[in-house]
């Protein structure tokens, strides 16, 4: 007798719990040769307040825990990754169309650079802050410090990589963040989710939307509570990144424009993604007081 395989239904990740999308809708999900492999929820404006909320209230506890802190539970969550590598094997295989050792070093790079960011939450405050040279009787410090709730739409193409290089620089500044996954790609994503999940990141830091970012992305750029939007998910739709800055306009977030394509994932990517989403405090203080 054929044993039928049982199919899954793959859910949200929003506030550290696994809801159904709110509209109970699903849309189903094809590997890279068009075979059905299962169905993802499909996120609603509703799903994308939800995630913000959890966002929201997830920010002043994470923002508040050490930069030592931040860098052990990124640093657990590579672990986590390393434990689960079958699982994220097969997923780059599957939907990126990788051969065995392709998907093998894109799994190594997503890894590695987990580490890698990690590695900077103690040292990005040193880079980027300074002692202000002033003429008086006082010191002048600058200080970064995360800009509170930040929309990532993921790259489409490198489901994976992408994800960690969008998410991991957001977070590890102290910063939360809602993320709207690749539409035709979404396993590795709710497989990131799972790993979040089992490892000792709080709930609510990082929230996974499954969906379409044309869909979520007006939302989520307009949205009064979000502070800061990554637009890397729409690179090359210059239409759609043009309408999304003008939405995110209207209270003045931070942006990180989306490039004409997709970089090259396994260049090194500097501090430019982590400074994105940093706002500098200038402090003054009497000599002597």
């Amino acid at each position: 007798m054929t044993r039928i395989d049982v199919r899954k239904t793959y859910k949200l990740y929003i506030g550290g719990a696994f809801p159904r999308s709110e509209s109970g809708h699903s849309y189903p999900v094809h590997d890279s040769l068009g075979a059905f492999v299962a169905n993802a929820s499909l996120a609603s404006r509703k799903d994308a307040r939800d995630a913000v909320s959890a966002a929201r209230k997830a920010f002043p506890g994470w923002s508040g825990r050490t930069a030592y802190n931040r860098a052990q539970i990124l640093y657990r969550v590579a672990e986590v990754m390393e434990d689960r590598r079958p699982q994220f094997l097969e997923a780059v295989r599957q939907f990126e169309g990788l051969s065995a050792a392709r998907a093998e070093k894109t799994v190594d790079e997503a890894i590695d650079r987990l580490v890698w960011y990690a590695g900077w939450a103690d040292k990005i405050t040193q880079v980027v802050g300074n002692a202000n040279p002033v003429a008086g009787p006082f010191f002048n410090l600058s200080t970064p410090e995360p800009t509170g709730v930040v929309a990532v739409l993921a790259p489409q193409a490198s489901s994976l990589l992408g994800l960690v290089h969008v998410v991991a620089p957001a977070v590890v500044t102290g910063n939360t963040a809602v993320v709207v996954s690749s539409f035709e790609r979404p396993l590795p994503a709710v497989t990131f989710a799972e790993v979040l999940a089992t490892s000792d990141v709080p709930g609510g830091v990082v929230n996974i939307l499954t969906g379409s970012a044309t869909t979520i992305g007006p939302w989520l750029a307009s949205h009064m509570d979000v502070n800061g939007i990554d637009l890397t998910g729409v690179a090359g739709d210059s239409e759609l990144a043009t309408a999304l800055e003008v939405a995110a306009a209207d209270n003045l977030k931070r942006v990180r424009r989306a490039p004409a394509a997709e970089p090259d994932w396994t260049l090194d990517p500097g501090t430019a993604a982590m400074t994105a989403f940093l706002e500098t405090k200038t402090v003054w203080h009497p000599i002597g007081v």
